[in-house]
């Protein structure tokens, strides 16, 4: 069963509006995304926030793979690739973006990554979509596009390119 929550002009929307939320957080900031999914939201952003702040904003993206918790569970070793930040993390503040919030994981590996590249100022979490009740860490995003309500055995699937759609995808077996 499939099920499709957003598409379209309404993600293009939620886009706008979460750039323009985090905008107001300040208008010095850095934008990480979390790869792959988070990197590619990032990059839909990024011009976005230059048009709202009217100035640079600096870029980067972050393979969380090494720092995951949860890795000698995988039955596929995903190569990680390295990490772009071509800025220094000490002292900035940072807006960590993925695409969908899930147990809080990656979130955690992401903070643990992060943490490798030095001390920012602050670091607060943008999502496209929330899973609500499913959380393993206590991690909460400050920014969210879409909040759904979702059981184990369903996924989220967000497809920015060519065409932005986000569907809620269940197995009952």
């Amino acid at each position: 069963m499939e099920r499709v929550v957003a598409e379209g002009d309404r993600v293009g929307l939620t886009l706008r509006r979460m750039a323009w939320q985090m905008a107001e957080q300040g208008e010095s900031f850095l934008l990480v995304g979390i790869e792959p999914r988070g990197s590619l939201l990032a990059r839909w952003l990024h011009p976005l926030f230059e048009t709202i702040l009217e100035t640079s904003v600096g870029m980067g993206t972050l393979d969380v793979t090494l720092w995951r918790d949860d890795l000698h569970y995988r039955r596929k070793l995903h190569i990680p690739r390295p990490a772009h930040l071509p800025f220094p993390v000490e002292g900035q503040r940072i807006w960590l973006v993925d695409d969908v919030l899930y147990t809080g994981r990656t979130v955690r590996a992401a903070l643990d990554a992060l943490r490798e590249w030095g001390r920012p100022a602050w670091v607060k979490l943008a999502v496209l979509v929330e899973r609500r009740g499913l959380r393993e860490f206590p991690i909460m995003p400050d920014c969210v596009g879409f909040v759904l309500d979702t059981a184990p055995q369903e996924r989220v699937q967000v497809v920015l390119e060519p065409k932005p759609i986000i569907r809620l995808q269940a197995s009952y077996e």
